[in-house]
């Protein structure tokens, strides 16, 4: 069929693109989103000359705040206009319509100094997020070769990774505090990833880590440990006074953990 030949097109560029891709995951509430809210402050310090992207995949609309972003319109938006159009009676088909769509995201995209972003919004309605998961893996597809790096905060849990709503990225960034839990959900995001998404580099940054023994016993399997970040007292003061990350230091706990993390994915290339 055109439409599914053409979407592979798409993802093909990606993967021969130079584009970077970086894909956080985790349990929830294990710090991930400040991690990727460090992550773009990092990547837009290192490389002001390149074209950096922020995506808020957790329909939480979590990493907009941690940006200091103001969103006033989302991918679920723009799916929706596209949706309106076909049962309008519209005959264009459905790839020519993602090309529209596609001047709608760039229109989207909220600019930052050093980096773009758009979130993926939440839908209206209550319940499965499959519809929006799907769009946004084509939103993915379509803006890739524009951007230099692209910083994505995935949904808690493996939903996101479950659909191949994140079907091929360069770089996928577990995230896990010191709970069982958090370790467990890693693992097995790693593990759904390894039949499901095209990667390049796996591993995990432990957060929130309290000094002594801890980490010697954390269960991580064979997960490349990327970053060890503990109780950061910058970041709970920036977080309560509503502050963006990007307003941290250099020397705050989690912006030195996502430095060296990222020097570890690719060298001190990245």
């Amino acid at each position: 069929m055109k439409n599914h030949t053409d979407v592979q097109i798409f993802q093909m560029e990606i993967i021969m693109s130079d584009t970077k891709i970086i894909a956080l995951a985790g349990k929830g509430g294990v710090g991930k989103t400040s991690i990727a809210a460090a992550m773009v402050k990092v990547l837009a310090g290192r490389y002001p000359d390149r074209k950096i992207l922020a995506i808020d995949a957790d329909p939480a609309v979590g990493l907009s705040t941690a940006l200091g972003i103001e969103v006033s319109m989302t991918i679920d938006d723009i799916r929706k206009k596209v949706v309106a159009t076909v049962e309008d009676g519209d005959t264009k088909s459905a790839m020519e319509l993602l090309g529209e769509a596609k001047y709608h995201i760039f229109d989207a995209m909220a600019e930052a100094d050093g980096f773009s972003f758009i979130a993926v919004g939440r839908p209206e309605s209550a319940g499965c997020y499959c519809k929006i998961n799907s769009y946004l893996k084509e939103v993915i597809a379509l803006v890739a070769d524009n951007f230099d790096y692209i910083v994505i905060d995935g949904e808690a849990g493996i939903e996101q990774i479950n659909r191949r709503v994140m079907e091929r990225v360069t770089h996928l960034v577990l995230v896990t505090d010191a709970s069982r839990k958090g370790t467990q959900v890693a693992q097995t995001i790693r593990k759904v990833a390894d039949d499901l998404v095209m990667y390049e580099r796996v591993g995990v940054i432990l957060n929130r880590i309290p000094d002594g023994p801890v980490r010697a016993c954390m269960d991580l399997g064979d997960l490349e440990v990327l970053a060890c970040i503990g109780a950061d007292a910058q970041l709970a003061a920036c977080d309560i006074a509503g502050r963006s990350v990007l307003e941290l230091p250099e020397d705050a706990e989690v912006v030195r953990g996502v430095a060296e993390a990222l020097n570890r994915l690719e060298g001190e290339t990245v």
